[in-house]
C-alpha cells in the first residue's frame, strides 16, 4: 500500500501563493498530473499565462516541499507556461490563430499609451508568448518607428489576399503606416477608418498568437466604439496620468468598455513621478495617487504607477524601448510585472470560462 497520501502532496504544493493569481496552483486550476510510484513523486504544473522567467523558480520551491512530505524521498515538479484563450465579448468568434486580444486604450491622447502597448507586447514576448501588435492608430501610427522598423517598411502579400506582418525584437507587427505614404495623413472619416482596421485585423496572417496587442486611438468615439464592438477582445489595459483632466478621460474609456461587455485588466499611470537625475528629488509634476484612486472607484488592479523618464522617451524614439534596451533595470522590471498581471487576469477568465482543469492523478 503506498503509504505517501496525495492529500499530503497537495496541501505541500497548496504552501506557494502564486502572487498574480492571488491563490494557490492547486485552487488555481493549474495542476495537470501528479504521479506517485512508491517513494517518488512526479507533479506537473502550468500556468495559463506567460510567466517563464518564474517557472524555475517555483518549481524548485515546491520540489523541496513536496519532498519534506513524509515518506517522500525525491520528487520532480515541473512548471511550464500554457497561455490559455480567454472568453471575448457578446457573441463574437475568437480569430483561429490569436489566443488572446488585449486592447489598450486612453481616453485622450499624450498618455503614453503606444509606449505602454509596444512595452507590454516585448515584455510578454520575453515571458515566452508569441505576440502581436496592431497598430490602430491611424491618425498617429508610431509602431513602426518605435519597433525600429526602417522606412518604408511593407508586409510581404500571400497569395493575394494576406499581410504577412514584419517582425521586429521577436514580435509581429502591423500598421496602417506600411500602407500609407509616411508623408501622407490618413483623411478618412471615421467609417472608413474603423472599415480600414477591421480589414487589417482580419486579412493579416498572424502566426500563432498567444495575444496580440492592440495599440488603440485615443478617446471613446466612432472608431473605438466600432472596434469594441467587432473585434473579438479578451480585455483593455487602460492608460492614464495622474493629471485631472486625463483622468476624466480614462473614466470615460473605462466605461465604454464596460459598455459592451469587455472587461479591464487594469490601469497603468503613466508620469506619475518626476525623480531629479542631478538631486534625486521626487516631485508629482501632475498630482499624486490618480491613479490609484481610478483604479479602486472601478474595482479594477492598478497595474503599475510608471516614473516619468527621459529614458523611456529615448528609447522608444530611437527604436529599442526600454524592455528591449535595458532589459534588467527598474522599468524593464516594471513592464514585465505589467505583463503578469494582465496574463493572469486572462488565464483566471479562461479557466472560469473552461469550468475547471483536467487533472491526472495516479498510483504506480
Amino acid at each position: 500500500m503506498n503509504m505517501i497520501e496525495h492529500s499530503a502532496v497537495e496541501a505541500a504544493l497548496k504552501n506557494y501563493r502564486d502572487p498574480y493569481l492571488n491563490t494557490d496552483l492547486i485552487s488555481a486550476g493549474c495542476l495537470r498530473e501528479l504521479q506517485i510510484e512508491q517513494d517518488q513523486v512526479r507533479v506537473e504544473l502550468e500556468l495559463g499565462y506567460a510567466a517563464n522567467s518564474l517557472c524555475p523558480g517555483i518549481g524548485q520551491m515546491l520540489q523541496v516541499a513536496v519532498e519534506a512530505v513524509p515518506g517522500v524521498a525525491s520528487a520532480i515538479v515541473n512548471v511550464r507556461c500554457v497561455v490559455a484563450r480567454a472568453p471575448v465579448q457578446g457573441s463574437l468568434a475568437g480569430m483561429d490563430k490569436v489566443r488572446n486580444i488585449i486592447a489598450v486604450a486612453s481616453g485622450k491622447g499624450g498618455v503614453g499609451k503606444s509606449t505602454t502597448a509596444v512595452n507590454l507586447a516585448l515584455a510578454l514576448h520575453r515571458e515566452g508568448a508569441r505576440v502581436g501588435v496592431l497598430d490602430a492608430d491611424i491618425y498617429g501610427p508610431s509602431m513602426g518607428l518605435m519597433l525600429g522598423l526602417p522606412e518604408g517598411t511593407r508586409p510581404e502579400v500571400r497569395d493575394e489576399k494576406w499581410f504577412v506582418p514584419p517582425t521586429a525584437h521577436g514580435i509581429q507587427v502591423m500598421s496602417m503606416a506600411f500602407l500609407l505614404d509616411d508623408n501622407t495623413p490618413a483623411v478618412w472619416r471615421g467609417p472608413m477608418v474603423s472599415g480600414a482596421l477591421l480589414q487589417l485585423l482580419t486579412q493579416t496572417h498572424w502566426d500563432e498568437l498567444d495575444y496580440l496587442v492592440v495599440d488603440m486611438p485615443p478617446g471613446t468615439g466612432d472608431i473605438q466604439l466600432t472596434l469594441a464592438q467587432k473585434v473579438p477582445v479578451s480585455g483593455a489595459v487602460i492608460v492614464t496620468t495622474p493629471q485631472d483632466l486625463a483622468l476624466l478621460d480614462a473614466k470615460k474609456g473605462i466605461e465604454m468598455f464596460h459598455k459592451v461587455h469587455i472587461p479591464v485588466l487594469g490601469v497603468v499611470e503613466n508620469m506619475a513621478v518626476h525623480i531629479c537625475s542631478n538631486c534625486g528629488h521626487a516631485e508629482h509634476l501632475f498630482g499624486a495617487g490618480g491613479g490609484e484612486k481610478l483604479a479602486e472607484q472601478y474595482g479594477v488592479d492598478l497595474l503599475a504607477s510608471m516614473p516619468l523618464s527621459m529614458m523611456i522617451r529615448e528609447q522608444s524614439d530611437g527604436g529599442t524601448p526600454t524592455v528591449i534596451a535595458e532589459p534588467e533595470c527598474q522599468i524593464s522590471m516594471l513592464y514585465q510585472d505589467i505583463a503578469r498581471h494582465v496574463g493572469a487576469r486572462l488565464a483566471e477568465r479562461a479557466n472560469d470560462d473552461a469550468g475547471g482543469p483536467q487533472i491526472s492523478i495516479s498510483d504506480d
